[in-house]
Formats: C-alpha cells, structure tokens, sequence
C-alpha cells in the first residue's frame, strides 16, 4: 500500500469497529456476559477482515507465500493487541476501579446510578486510549516482530 493510499481498516471510522469489545466492557456492570462476548465477536472479526485485507493485498502485489504470511501475521498480531487484547483490559481495568472507588467513597450512592457512571466513564475513554495503543502497538511491533521477519 502506497503511503498516500488510505487504509479502510486502520484510516477511516472502521477502525472503531475494532473498538466494539471496549462498548461491551463499559456495559459490563449492565448487560448480560453473552452481549459482552458477541461484542468480542465484532472486535475480532473485525481484526480478521483487515487480516484477510492485508494478505489479500500482498498477494495480489507479490504473490510469494512467504510474503503473504508475513504480511497477515504482522495484521493479525497488531489487530489483536491493538484492537482486542489490550484496550478491553484497559477498559475492563477502568470500569472496575472506576466502579471499586464509588463503592469506597461514594457509599450513599444506589448500585444502579453507579454503573450509570461506571459505563460513562468506560465509554468517555475510549477516544483517549484509541490512538495511543494503536502508536504503542505499532512501536512495539517495530521493535520485535516487523525487526525479525525482516
């Protein structure tokens, strides 16, 4: 992909497709497990579309197994720490201590206007955290795997 060519999976707003297990942490304390789980569902199936993107690309520009494979490893590992693994810790960890500190210093609080703001909380991080862990994935990447292959 040319640097001027914009990436739909990474550039435009379905990069926040990505971001749908986040939605799902921050309802934690609201919703059923199973909304928390299909909410993973999208997160990664959103990472194996751009996967399949990137190794589709590849082929079509080089065609060499090897490439190819290179090329949907590094999508498939940067979409599943940038996109799964470590915003939803983020989030999870945010609501939880957001929700543990009501609890301690908010006492006279009722249980349900408390998740009201565990969930606000959670999603007004969200846009904070996006590009952050997408730089820190990229440059941890860069470090390890993108150095070895190459």
């Amino acid at each position: 992909m040319s640097s001027c060519e914009v990436d739909l999976f990474r550039d435009t707003w379905v990069r926040y497709l990505g971001y749908a297990n986040e939605v799902g942490e921050s309802f934690r304390s609201l919703v059923p497990v199973k909304v928390v789980r299909a909410s993973y569902a999208v997160a990664f199936a959103y990472a194996f579309a751009d996967t399949a993107d990137k190794g589709w690309k590849m082929y079509q520009n080089d065609g060499r197994p090897k490439k190819v494979l290179i090329e949907t490893g590094d999508a498939l590992i940067w979409q599943t720490l940038a996109s799964v693994v470590i915003p939803g810790f983020t989030i999870n960890r945010i609501c939880a201590y957001t929700n543990n500190y009501l609890q301690k210093n908010a006492k006279r609080l009722p249980p349900t206007p408390r998740s009201l703001v565990t969930v606000a909380v959670g999603l007004a991080s969200i846009p904070f955290i996006v590009h952050p862990i997408d730089n820190g994935v990229t440059l941890l990447m860069n470090l390890t795997y993108r150095r070895w292959i190459h």
